[in-house]
Protein backbone atom coordinates (compact mmCIF):
# COMPACT_ATOMS: atom_id res chain seq x y z
CA UNK A 1 0.00 0.00 0.00
CA UNK A 2 1.40 3.40 -0.93
CA UNK A 3 2.13 6.09 1.64
CA UNK A 4 -0.45 8.35 -0.05
CA UNK A 5 -3.23 5.74 0.36
CA UNK A 6 -2.30 5.22 4.01
CA UNK A 7 -2.48 8.97 4.63
CA UNK A 8 -5.91 9.16 3.00
CA UNK A 9 -7.22 6.33 5.20
CA UNK A 10 -5.80 7.99 8.32
CA UNK A 11 -7.15 11.44 7.42
CA UNK A 12 -9.49 12.62 10.12
CA UNK A 13 -9.73 12.38 13.84
CA UNK A 14 -10.61 9.41 16.07
CA UNK A 15 -13.92 9.59 17.91
CA UNK A 16 -15.54 7.49 20.60
CA UNK A 17 -19.11 6.72 19.57
CA UNK A 18 -21.90 6.13 22.04
CA UNK A 19 -25.66 5.72 21.95
CA UNK A 20 -28.25 7.67 23.81
CA UNK A 21 -32.01 7.22 23.28
CA UNK A 22 -31.40 5.39 19.98
CA UNK A 23 -29.13 8.07 18.48
CA UNK A 24 -25.39 7.78 17.84
CA UNK A 25 -23.17 10.54 19.21
CA UNK A 26 -19.44 11.14 18.87
CA UNK A 27 -16.83 12.68 21.19
CA UNK A 28 -13.23 13.25 20.15
CA UNK A 29 -11.21 10.42 21.64
CA UNK A 30 -8.53 12.82 22.91
CA UNK A 31 -11.09 13.99 25.51
CA UNK A 32 -11.99 10.48 26.72
CA UNK A 33 -9.86 9.23 29.60
CA UNK A 34 -11.64 5.95 30.22
CA UNK A 35 -14.91 4.04 29.95
CA UNK A 36 -16.30 1.76 32.59
CA UNK A 37 -19.49 0.15 33.76
CA UNK A 38 -21.68 2.27 35.98
CA UNK A 39 -21.29 0.97 39.49
CA UNK A 40 -21.92 3.03 42.60
CA UNK A 41 -22.95 6.66 42.27
CA UNK A 42 -23.08 8.65 45.50
CA UNK A 43 -25.89 11.22 45.41
CA UNK A 44 -25.03 14.74 46.49
CA UNK A 45 -27.53 17.22 47.93
CA UNK A 46 -28.68 20.22 45.91
CA UNK A 47 -27.08 19.03 42.68
CA UNK A 48 -28.44 20.04 39.29
CA UNK A 49 -31.05 17.55 37.98
CA UNK A 50 -28.68 16.06 35.37
CA UNK A 51 -25.97 15.39 37.97
CA UNK A 52 -26.63 11.92 39.37
CA UNK A 53 -23.94 12.37 42.04
CA UNK A 54 -20.24 11.64 42.27
CA UNK A 55 -18.20 8.56 41.42
CA UNK A 56 -14.71 7.36 42.24
CA UNK A 57 -12.78 6.84 38.99
CA UNK A 58 -9.13 5.81 39.30
CA UNK A 59 -8.86 7.44 42.70
CA UNK A 60 -10.47 10.71 41.61
CA UNK A 61 -13.91 11.88 42.77
CA UNK A 62 -15.79 13.28 39.77
CA UNK A 63 -19.38 14.36 39.07
CA UNK A 64 -21.53 11.90 37.08
CA UNK A 65 -23.69 13.64 34.48
CA UNK A 66 -26.68 11.74 33.07
CA UNK A 67 -26.74 12.74 29.39
CA UNK A 68 -30.35 11.54 28.98
CA UNK A 69 -31.45 14.12 31.55
CA UNK A 70 -29.03 16.76 30.26
CA UNK A 71 -30.47 16.46 26.74
CA UNK A 72 -34.09 16.41 27.91
CA UNK A 73 -34.75 12.70 27.25
CA UNK A 74 -36.63 10.38 29.57
CA UNK A 75 -34.41 8.82 32.21
CA UNK A 76 -34.01 5.04 31.95
CA UNK A 77 -32.69 2.44 34.39
CA UNK A 78 -29.05 1.44 34.10
CA UNK A 79 -28.24 -1.99 32.67
CA UNK A 80 -25.13 -3.97 31.74
CA UNK A 81 -24.62 -1.85 28.62
CA UNK A 82 -24.77 1.51 30.44
CA UNK A 83 -21.36 3.16 30.54
CA UNK A 84 -19.62 5.92 32.43
CA UNK A 85 -17.42 7.74 29.96
CA UNK A 86 -14.86 9.84 31.85
CA UNK A 87 -14.04 12.93 29.81
CA UNK A 88 -11.79 15.91 30.31
CA UNK A 89 -11.85 19.29 28.61
CA UNK A 90 -10.46 22.69 29.59
CA UNK A 91 -9.23 21.37 32.92
CA UNK A 92 -12.60 19.87 33.94
CA UNK A 93 -13.13 16.14 34.36
CA UNK A 94 -16.46 14.41 34.76
CA UNK A 95 -18.28 11.21 33.92
CA UNK A 96 -20.95 11.08 31.23
CA UNK A 97 -23.56 8.38 31.76
CA UNK A 98 -24.57 6.98 28.35
CA UNK A 99 -26.72 4.06 27.19
CA UNK A 100 -23.81 2.24 25.56
CA UNK A 101 -20.31 3.08 24.30
CA UNK A 102 -18.13 0.58 22.53
CA UNK A 103 -17.06 1.90 19.17
CA UNK A 104 -14.16 3.97 17.88
CA UNK A 105 -14.27 5.59 14.46
CA UNK A 106 -12.00 7.94 12.55
CA UNK A 107 -14.17 10.68 11.04
CA UNK A 108 -12.67 12.60 8.12
CA UNK A 109 -12.37 16.33 8.80
CA UNK A 110 -14.61 17.26 5.86
CA UNK A 111 -17.37 14.83 6.87
CA UNK A 112 -18.56 16.94 9.83
CA UNK A 113 -21.17 19.42 8.65
CA UNK A 114 -22.58 22.24 10.78
CA UNK A 115 -25.97 21.39 12.29
CA UNK A 116 -28.98 22.55 10.22
CA UNK A 117 -30.47 25.89 11.23
CA UNK A 118 -33.55 24.15 12.63
CA UNK A 119 -31.43 22.63 15.43
CA UNK A 120 -28.88 25.37 16.03
CA UNK A 121 -30.96 27.08 18.72
CA UNK A 122 -31.23 25.83 22.27
CA UNK A 123 -31.85 22.23 21.21
CA UNK A 124 -28.62 22.16 19.22
CA UNK A 125 -26.34 24.03 21.59
CA UNK A 126 -24.49 20.81 22.45
CA UNK A 127 -23.80 19.94 18.80
CA UNK A 128 -20.62 20.82 16.98
CA UNK A 129 -21.86 19.14 13.82
CA UNK A 130 -23.33 16.10 12.14
CA UNK A 131 -21.41 13.46 10.18
CA UNK A 132 -22.95 10.99 7.75
CA UNK A 133 -20.65 7.97 7.67
CA UNK A 134 -21.55 4.69 5.99
CA UNK A 135 -25.27 5.43 5.99
CA UNK A 136 -25.33 6.47 9.68
CA UNK A 137 -25.87 9.86 11.21
CA UNK A 138 -23.43 10.72 13.99
CA UNK A 139 -24.10 13.79 16.11
CA UNK A 140 -20.73 15.26 17.08
CA UNK A 141 -20.85 16.86 20.51
CA UNK A 142 -19.39 20.19 21.55
CA UNK A 143 -17.97 18.76 24.76
CA UNK A 144 -17.28 22.16 26.32
CA UNK A 145 -20.99 23.02 26.07
CA UNK A 146 -22.06 19.62 27.38
CA UNK A 147 -19.93 19.80 30.51
CA UNK A 148 -20.65 23.47 31.23
CA UNK A 149 -22.96 23.07 34.20
CA UNK A 150 -23.59 26.81 34.47
CA UNK A 151 -27.14 26.38 33.23
CA UNK A 152 -29.53 23.60 32.40
CA UNK A 153 -30.89 23.00 28.89
CA UNK A 154 -34.18 24.55 27.87
CA UNK A 155 -35.86 21.13 27.58
CA UNK A 156 -35.26 20.44 31.26
CA UNK A 157 -36.11 24.00 32.29
CA UNK A 158 -39.40 24.05 30.37
CA UNK A 159 -40.97 21.54 32.71
CA UNK A 160 -39.19 22.93 35.73
CA UNK A 161 -40.54 26.47 35.87
CA UNK A 162 -40.59 27.46 39.48
CA UNK A 163 -38.56 24.42 40.55
CA UNK A 164 -35.40 25.36 42.38
CA UNK A 165 -32.35 23.91 40.60
CA UNK A 166 -29.83 24.56 43.34
CA UNK A 167 -29.73 24.53 47.05
CA UNK A 168 -29.37 27.97 48.57
CA UNK A 169 -32.04 29.92 46.66
CA UNK A 170 -29.58 32.70 45.79
CA UNK A 171 -28.55 31.29 42.43
CA UNK A 172 -25.39 29.68 43.79
CA UNK A 173 -24.91 26.27 42.25
CA UNK A 174 -23.50 23.20 43.86
CA UNK A 175 -21.86 20.15 42.30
Amino acid sequence: MSREMTNQQNDGEPFVLFELAGTTYGVRSRHVQQMEMVEHITPVPNALPAVEGVVLARGQVIPALNLRVRFGFEKSPYDLRTRLMVVSSRGRTLGLIVDTAREFLRIPHGAIEPPPEAVTGLSGRYLEGIAAIGGRMILVLDLDEVIDLGEEPAAADAGAAGRQLTGDGNGNRDV
